[in-house]
């Protein structure tokens, strides 16, 4: 958090620079984006990160429709930002080698179908079109592949379709009154968005919430982040038709989405959390009752597990497909547990740790192959990981999660910028939220990370074979609506 009296803006040309010269630095770029100021001009912010987890801010400004040099040809992990800010702001990123719109928003909202998709030629080259309408229950999505026989040369991916809005939807109503509706930008991460979305309300206002309220927080979340990786490996275990996998750990995760309704009143944990604290703390009935889900539960996912990892139709069908290298997962910035199953050393929990993860660290886990093998396994270790830790913290002695009175949130400091990234468990959301003089909000950024990971699907399935385009998909398992804000 920082007043932006305090962020002197660069000009366009040298705020690139600055950027270019951070990245080449070995820092990473968390966010950048733009909205329009007064006088016809553009605010455009890189939020980056260091090699040793700290924040920094680079903000320049300029005309609308102004220009600046691409820094895409030299840090590719930069494209999706500087293609999102053209699309949103007017502001062209000269040089960029696929400077094309991410959701066609605004007077592109009509022009979808002029989509230029990129183009392989040959006597026995032959697209295939997926979507945007789809067989099962999924959200729209338009998949072009240009094959070679059965084998992919390039995969293209088209979103966009739903026009949410969801970023000006949220300077429509007062700050404080802004939960609802940030739970329901995800569905399946509502944990994480509600707990960024709180954390940035508490420090604009100075409010200290509780040791034990960020307990409860870091315990809604980290049943979030079970539940939504027992849905992937069961998406995964169903695809290629591994009956066990696909039964037990749709079962098993029923049993986690329960244990948080009966914490809550919501499978999806909504309406738990709230500025200032929490709506429902854990009595001791609840702590024990948590306990014995987690216990019964931890002793079924290794059986599974154990079946589904020592098959060898399953390894057969995963190892050695829809490979992202090392090199291309960092060159492209892939977060999450994509991009950590490529070797990619990034999780918030660890590197922005914040008050909880600080007192009940977790264990950091990689994979390397970056194959959907990988995937299916760090799947597996991070469900294991927070097991481990929430046994670890309910187990706790002395602690009373029960004591949770919310604290008051007062007005919200004018005239900030106010950063908060939370690891869910697709990667790190990020939100940013600046006010103006009053108080009051003049912008505020969400991010998903599917944002950033929907490309990496598209370099896994290059020289895959397209009927392995379903494996890979749930492999990456991202967010459609994530990614048309």
């Amino acid at each position: 958090m920082v007043p932006t009296r305090e962020i002197a803006p660069f000009g366009l040309a040298e705020w690139a620079g600055c950027c270019a010269q951070a990245l080449g630095a070995g820092d990473r770029m968390i966010t950048l984006f733009g909205r329009p100021d007064a006088n016809d001009e553009v605010v455009v912010t890189a939020v980056l990160q260091g090699n040793e987890g700290q924040l920094s801010v680079l903000r320049g400004r300029g005309k609308c429709h102004a220009s600046f040099p691409s820094l895409t040809p030299r840090h590719p992990a930069v494209q999706m930002f500087e293609r999102e800010l053209w699309e949103q702001t007017g502001l062209t990123p000269v040089g960029h080698p696929w400077l094309k719109p991410v959701r066609y928003e605004g007077p592109r909202q009509q022009r979808m179908a002029e989509h230029p998709f990129f183009k392989v030629r040959g006597q026995e080259i032959h697209e295939v079109g997926v979507g945007p309408i789809h067989a099962s229950v999924i959200e729209p999505g338009h998949f072009r592949f240009m094959c070679h026989g059965e084998q992919v040369h390039h995969l293209e991916i088209q979103l966009g379709y739903q026009h949410r809005g969801v970023e000006a939807l949220l300077l429509r109503r007062p700050p404080l009154a802004l939960t609802s509706l940030v739970e329901s930008i995800v569905g399946d991460s509502s944990i994480a968005y509600a707990w960024g979305y709180c954390a940035a309300v508490e420090a604009l206002s100075g409010a200290q919430v509780s040791t034990e309220s960020d307990l409860v927080r870091g315990v809604a979340l980290e049943l979030e982040r079970v539940a939504m990786h027992l849905a992937g490996l069961t998406g995964l275990a169903t695809d290629i038709a591994f009956l066990q996998g696909g039964a037990t750990y749709g079962r098993l995760r029923t049993a986690v989405i329960n244990a948080s309704m009966r914490a809550c009143g919501s499978r999806f944990g909504r309406g738990w959390l709230r500025p200032g604290g929490v709506r429902f703390g854990i009595t001791d009935e609840l702590r024990r009752d948590l306990l014995a889900t987690i216990a019964a539960f931890a002793k079924d996912i290794a059986e599974v597990n154990d079946l589904m990892l020592n098959a060898r139709s399953v390894q057969s069908r995963f190892q050695g497909v829809g490979v992202v290298s090392n090199g291309a997962a960092q060159d492209i910035g892939l977060v999450g547990l994509v991009g950590r199953a490529s070797g990619v050393a990034v999780d918030m929990r660890i590197s922005l740790p914040g008050q909880l993860y600080t007192s009940h660290p977790v264990r950091f886990l990689t994979e390397e192959t970056g194959d959907c093998w990988a995937r299916l396994k760090l799947r597996m270790r991070e469900i294991d990981e927070s097991v481990r830790w929430l046994t670890q913290v309910l187990e706790t002695p002395g602690l009373d999660l029960a004591a949770t009175t919310p604290v008051p949130i007062g007005p919200l400091c004018p005239d900030t910028l106010c950063v908060s990234v939370r690891e869910g468990f697709r990667g790190p959301v990020v939100q940013a939220f600046e006010t103006g003089v009053d108080g009051r909000l003049v912008h505020y950024k969400v991010q998903d990370p599917s944002l950033l990971n929907w490309f990496g699907l598209a370099l896994a399935l290059r020289d895959n074979e397209i009927s392995d385009f379903p494996i890979c998909n749930k492999s990456f398992d991202l967010s459609y609506c994530g990614n048309d804000l």
